[in-house]
């Protein structure tokens, strides 16, 4: 058996340091607008498609119900989500933009923008590693015994 490899030649400290200092990035700007990162992911997610159940929002994110529940219950007492039940189905509970997160959704639009700057690098080569991770996401969620990499 072989010695781990060291810290900065571990892709998994790699990818860990980078959405720490993406989260850093964020963290003033999202200050600003009274949102943590998480509330910030809950609300593109709606942006996308508004009224999802706290299921399809945390399928969405790769996070259980559980996590998300609370965060949701935090964005509800500032007024910028409401949740009801379905009335086809009272098991679930759909997460509606109130009209103040709907224009949330205008003041956050710059923030990607900003974040490209600070990296230095194009909106093309971005793109390129977002792909490449989203890549190794699909991989590696399929587990060993789905085909994916051991």
């Amino acid at each position: 058996m072989s010695a781990p490899w060291p810290l900065d030649e571990q892709l998994c400290f790699a990818l860990y340091s980078a959405n720490m200092a993406m989260q850093r990035t964020y963290k003033p700007m999202l200050d600003r607008l009274g949102l943590t990162y998480p509330q910030y992911l809950a609300l593109l997610a709606l942006w996308e498609e508004d009224g999802r159940t706290i299921g399809a929002i945390a399928q969405r994110l790769g996070l259980e119900s559980s996590t998300v529940t609370p965060l949701v219950k935090r964005l509800e007492a500032s007024g910028m989500v409401v949740r009801e039940r379905d009335p086809q189905d009272e098991r679930q509970v759909r997460v509606r933009l109130t009209p103040t997160g709907d224009e949330l959704r205008n003041q956050c639009g710059c923030l990607a923008e900003e974040v490209t700057a600070r990296s230095g690098m194009t909106v093309e080569r971005l793109c390129g590693i977002r792909d490449d991770i989203r890549g190794l996401r699909r991989v590696l969620d399929q587990g060993p015994d789905q085909g994916g990499a051991a």
